[in-house]
């Protein structure tokens, strides 16, 4: 059973054993049905579907505004051409609606979510492998290739590994690549962005205050080993040489915020942590925060870069670059 969405040509159905699938445009990064396809979808009256929609924002489970669009679609109505605002829902909903529907459809949903939500949390990851099965050789060259950028002994785990394999997977990306420098070639931004080092300390103090709140850091956190050893930092990213800036844009210059930080030392403790929330906070700053760059893709490119060889520093930024952009 599928339907199409008309702003997309996004396709959903439900496979045999139960997964919700779906094929067409992700860069939303949900997909929407209507009330029809939802009924279509579980085997139900649309009628039936609409109560349970109803009932899901009646007890809070969902926010309306969040999960409900209106989109124009044309329609045939007799010989006539009618263009109607119908409402769409996102995933969210979809999902929501087959935890409550009763038909077989919606209980082979339900026994395949029990199944794939127990593998996750065992494993801490799961992977659709009906699509890594029409891409094996792909998927299991892009595991190698990430392993070996790995040092020998490293602590990154496969669960980190395979979120870089995920946070790559929509660029292009080759070992071979990395050993060449090679990495492709994108417009860069090219906006002006400045870093106050006073400004950026007492953000990672308010972080600090948090995780100590929280009990998940102590004093030791994020004091600089040496008084000006930050601003020593900034300043070296920052640095301009015959009238040019070293790194001319603000990709490169996130990229070696966050690379310089965890490498260097600069506190007796925390470094990834602060490393990683600075990164964070430039980029939100010049606004170039990207949805892809999820908490896990930025743990494991920050993994990454800790257990990395000095003499790939290159590499590894120009791998955060790529993330980025």
């Amino acid at each position: 059973m599928s339907k199409q969405t008309p702003t997309n040509n996004l396709a959903i159905y439900q496979a045999k054993n139960g997964a919700i699938e779906f094929r067409g445009d992700f860069e939303q990064e949900t997909v929407w049905g209507n009330l029809n396809q939802i009924a279509d979808l579980f085997g139900r009256d649309k009628s039936v579907v609409s109560r349970h929609i109803k009932n899901i924002y009646k007890t809070g489970e969902l926010n309306e505004t969040a999960t409900v669009a209106k989109i124009a679609t044309v329609q045939k109505e007799g010989r006539r051409e009618v263009m109607r605002e119908i409402e769409y829902f996102n995933l969210d909903v979809i999902l929501s609606v087959g935890y409550r529907v009763d038909s077989k459809q919606a209980t082979q949903f339900r026994k395949w979510s029990t199944q794939a939500l127990k593998a996750h949390l065992v494993d801490g990851y799961t992977i659709n492998k009906k699509r890594i099965g029409n891409n094996y050789e792909h998927f299991l060259r892009a595991v190698a290739e990430t392993k070996a950028l790995l040092p020998v002994g490293n602590k990154v785990s496969t669960e980190d590994i395979l979120e870089l394999v995920n946070a790559f997977a929509a660029t292009w990306f080759s070992l071979d690549a990395y050993d060449k420098d090679a990495f492709p070639q994108k417009t860069a931004s090219k906006k002006s962005v400045s870093v106050d080092t006073v400004k950026l300390l007492n953000a990672i103090g308010e972080l600090k205050q948090e995780l100590i709140t929280k009990k998940q850091a102590t004093n030791l956190f994020a004091q600089e080993r040496k008084t000006g050893t930050v601003e020593g930092i900034v300043g070296n990213v920052f640095q301009s040489a015959f009238g040019k800036d070293v790194y001319p844009s603000i990709e490169e210059k996130a990229a070696h915020i966050l690379y310089f930080m965890v490498k260097n030392h600069p506190f007796t403790d925390g470094n990834k942590r602060s490393g990683a929330f600075a990164f964070v906070w430039f980029l939100r700053k010049a606004g170039l925060l990207r949805p892809s760059l999820t908490p896990e893709a930025l743990t494991a490119i920050t993994l990454l870069i800790a257990e990395s060889n000095p003499k790939d520093k290159d590499k590894m930024v120009g791998l955060v670059v790529m993330l980025i952009k």
